[in-house]
């Protein structure tokens, strides 16, 4: 049951941009996350901030509920393949995490010849790139096409306000930064949960397109999952139904994900990250909650329960502060 544009448009006005929550523990901003660090455990509450090549540019209603619970879902969906940090959901918003040391890189799965940005697959193969994170690419693919097989194309994870680079296992490797047995055992473990994320989403008529995923690395030197799981964040999600006929005519398959605000940026102010954000209407931030939600509730097969309360006391009402 999807939510009402009426409250999605209230709650424009109401959205979590940013979080002070004293007695947690040391605050640390991400981009969407904002991390409280405790003893051994840590409160990450998921704000409605929306991040696009790697800027915040804005928020979206009631995305940061979305994304927290669907993340629940796919940890709980993935326990079997790797452990993961999550230890508490006390809010609809709020994950209590164990603490890990995560892995200065992200792990990024690609499934098809796609993207927009800088860094995408597709751009850098339309400029004539046939080398990408270390994988040679055949010469006459087209935008959108299925790689043979899901590639790993790692990057480096930037400080707020920079840009991830990409980079190669043999890269990763030469710099030390990462051992070759955690960097191995965590492109064994990318691959599985791909696998099961695409296998999963396909029985629900979605196609999971490419995703990134964080690991690190707990108390006694285990591999632990991180951050999220196959969001619409950290994912890209195209309908299954539509994807050969938008391939025959050559245009862009839908999507249900951020991909739609990146599109946006792209095609109605040439933005790609480089300065001050456009600011998003409402009527964008509207459509861009509508496909978290629709997402949401197409993986799960769920009914997404919206909390309108003001965010901030509810979370602070919840965690008893």
């Amino acid at each position: 049951m999807a939510v009402s544009d009426e409250i999605l448009r209230e709650m424009c006005g109401r959205t979590l941009a940013r979080t002070d929550l004293r007695g947690l523990g040391t605050r640390i901003e991400g981009k969407v996350r904002d991390s409280y660090v405790g003893e051994k455990r840590r409160t990450i509450v998921v704000s409605d901030r929306v991040s696009c090549f790697d800027v915040v540019v804005g928020t979206i209603p009631l995305k940061g509920q979305v994304l927290n619970q669907l993340a629940a879902f796919w940890f709980e969906k993935t326990r079997d393949i790797a452990p993961n940090h999550i230890l508490e959901v006390p809010d609809p918003s709020v994950s209590i995490v164990s603490e890990v040391e995560i892995l200065p890189v992200e792990f990024v799965m690609r499934g098809y010849l796609t993207g927009v940005s800088n860094t995408s697959i597709w751009t850098a193969y339309e400029k004539g790139a046939r080398e990408y994170c270390g994988h040679t690419l055949p010469d006459g693919m087209t935008k959108h096409q299925r790689l043979e097989a899901p590639l790993l194309t790692p990057t480096t994870k930037a400080e707020q306000g920079e840009h991830d680079e990409l980079t190669s296992r043999e890269a990763i490797l030469e710099s030390g930064v990462v051992s070759q047995e955690i960097y191995d055992r965590a492109a064994e473990i990318s691959h599985a949960l791909f696998a099961r994320g695409q296998e999963f989403a396909a029985s629900r008529g979605m196609i999971l397109v490419d995703t990134k995923y964080e690991m690190g690395l707990d108390a006694s030197g285990n591999i632990v999952l991180a951050d999220e799981v196959h969001t619409p964040d950290s994912s890209r999600y195209w309908y299954a139904d539509s994807y050969e006929s938008t391939m025959a005519d050559g245009s862009d398959p839908k999507a249900l994900d951020k991909e739609y605000v990146r599109r946006w940026l792209v095609s109605e102010h040439g933005y790609k990250g480089d300065g001050p954000p456009p600011e998003l209407p409402d009527d964008v931030r509207c459509e861009a909650a509508a496909r978290y939600i629709e997402a949401y509730e197409t993986l799960t097969g769920q009914a997404f329960e919206p909390d309108t309360e003001s965010p901030e006391e509810r979370i602070r009402q919840n965690l008893g502060l």
